[in-house]
């Protein structure tokens, strides 16, 4: 009978200790967690502090007496293990409330430490309203806080999804909040255009977002009451939230002699062994691979954890599986606008030097004869020659979660956007279009890549107009009137045929119009009537984005 011992619970640690028990009813099984909960949920934090999820139990995933009843395992929560002794195959274990140390054998360890919040290094962050958002006790110490105080204005430092969501979850308890991001946008997910979708629907929503502000310097006695930027500019506060993204948690197998990664994670092998073939890691400490680039990545998300987990019990057991790596799909819900993202985004490509293309469309979630209807945004991004998908991003307020899922299972699957114009993919009226927005994405990108339209981006115009070339606006009158890029020239694409002479043949031509369908129909017109024409990827309505 082989003993396993677990340090720490929640995802990774649960999962891997309650496939292990299924595979095997003889195993010991040794779980210690150095807070109170074994297995909670992490991503649930934020709506709990605004009353969004009322009880506080409903985080509980699982409790120690319902997984020890279940499992038969020996949980072990406020013990803090504090050394990993691998010659002896010891771990050196604390009782946080009574300090008791001992020692633990194992056959086998597995860490799943987890990842803890970035604390910025500036003065005044260890003030006593400043919180992190990592577990239950600090959703519990923010709520009290909040209440308790009567807080009226809040600063939030960081626009990643902890950030965005504490940003909406103070809005909505009537506290006046700002968020500070220190690049030039939120969610690093997305490409610039698309978290420009995000930083419009605050503005139109009168939520204060700083971009390119850092915080330097949290003023105030006991307590912080100001908040300076390097700009200068200073922020009055009551509150103040770090959400700028988490760190992993190496220390302990750092101590213990195990490699990091290059990544800063703990390094493991494609069966998620450490360097030492008896202790294991996985979650959100451990460095993986990117499953489109293969390059090392930190993914501190709860999927891959889980799945991590599952994979570590069943090579412990002897079944020898593989992790293969995560490709980040994530998604954030913020007020009524959903964003989500998977695979590769643009900036990341650039970074790797990798090709790539991209398409972006603007459909409805659902047939717009249908009542609630809106539009999203969805950008594909894929290889120039087979047009295999490395990556997806989508903006919008309903049915993203289930497009960036299709999206998502593509890129495992390893389909090109050929593979994506043959989905059948459900339809009725209140749920989508008889042709649905991922398939439009696909054929959007097929045209590109079959060369039935030539394409630019919107950072590309200006020059290329300044170079010479003609920009055709290809909106009816109407539209128009209400906002136009300036430069140029309005021929609405129903009376194109009839004003071809208008139209310099010794230029090169660039068509958009609202999202680039009529502008589509207007490239093929006019390059089979001998124009070098070009349609601009987006249409209006990305030009707005792109500001």
């Amino acid at each position: 009978m082989s003993k396993t011992v677990i340090v720490g619970g929640v995802a990774a640690g649960a999962s891997t200790a309650a496939r292990l028990r299924r595979l095997d009813e003889n195993a010991e099984i040794v779980m210690f967690e150095r807070g109170e909960h074994i297995s909670f949920a992490n991503c649930g934090l934020p709506y709990y502090i605004n009353g969004t999820i009322p009880k506080r139990s409903s985080l509980l995933v699982q409790t120690p007496e319902a997984m020890h009843a279940r499992f038969n395992l020996d949980i072990r929560t406020m013990s803090e293990v504090r050394e990993i002794l691998k010659d002896e195959k010891k771990i050196r274990v604390t009782n946080v409330l009574t300090k008791e140390t001992y020692y633990e054998s194992y056959d086998y360890l597995v860490l799943c430490p987890g990842a803890q919040p970035f604390v910025p290094d500036i003065p005044g962050i260890d003030k006593a309203n400043v919180f992190s958002v990592r577990n239950i006790p600090d959703s519990d110490n923010i709520k009290h806080y909040v209440e308790t105080n009567g807080i009226k204005k809040a600063t939030v430092l960081g626009g990643g999804f902890i950030g965005l969501e504490m940003l909406e979850v103070l809005n909505e308890m009537d506290i006046e909040t700002t968020l500070v991001e220190a690049s030039s946008q939120v969610m690093n997910g997305l490409d610039q255009e698309m978290s420009n979708i995000i930083h419009n629907y605050l503005a139109a929503n009168d939520i204060k977002l700083l971009l390119n502000e850092r915080a330097v310097f949290l003023e105030g006695d006991d307590l912080v009451s100001k908040v300076n930027l390097s700009s200068g500019n200073a922020i009055d506060t009551e509150l103040v939230i770090l959400g700028a993204g988490v760190k992993p948690e190496t220390w302990l197998a750092e101590e213990a002699g195990l490699e990091l990664g290059s990544t800063g994670g703990i390094l493991v092998d494609d069966y998620l062994k450490t360097s030492d073939p008896y202790i294991y890691a996985a979650g959100d400490a451990v460095q993986i691979k990117d499953f489109v680039t293969g390059e090392d990545i930190l993914v501190p998300l709860a999927g891959p954890a889980n799945r991590q987990g599952w994979i570590v019990a069943n090579n412990i057991a002897g079944r020898n599986i593989k992790y293969t790596g995560s490709q980040g799909t994530g998604i954030l819900k913020l007020m009524d606008l959903t964003a989500a993202m998977t695979g590769k985004n643009e900036k990341q490509l650039r970074n790797l030097g990798i090709d790539y293309l991209t398409c972006k469309v603007h459909p409805a979630s659902h047939a717009t004869y249908y009542p609630g209807s809106n539009q999203m945004t969805l950008k594909l991004i894929f290889t120039p020659k087979e047009g295999k998908v490395l990556g997806a991003q989508i903006v919008g307020y309903d049915g993203v979660d289930k497009r960036i899922d299709v999206l998502a299972t593509s890129i495992r699957a390893g389909l090109n956007v050929f593979d994506l114009q043959e989905l059948e993919l459900a339809y009725a009226p209140p749920f989508s279009s008889a042709k649905d927005p991922v398939n439009m994405a696909a054929y959007a990108a097929g045209n590109i890549l079959n060369e039935d339209v030539k394409v630019v981006n919107w950072e590309d115009v200006p020059d290329l107009v300044a170079n010479g070339a003609y920009l055709i606006d290809m909106r009816t009158e109407g539209e128009v009137k209400r906002g136009q890029v300036p430069g140029a020239h309005n021929i609405c694409v129903d009376e194109l045929r009839d004003r071809l002479d208008e139209i310099p043949k010794d230029k090169e031509i660039l068509l958009y119009c609202q999202v680039g369908i009529r502008s589509y129909i207007g490239n093929r017109i006019l390059l089979q009537n001998g124009f070098k024409v070009k349609n601009i990827i987006g249409g209006y309505k990305s030009y707005c984005n792109s500001k």
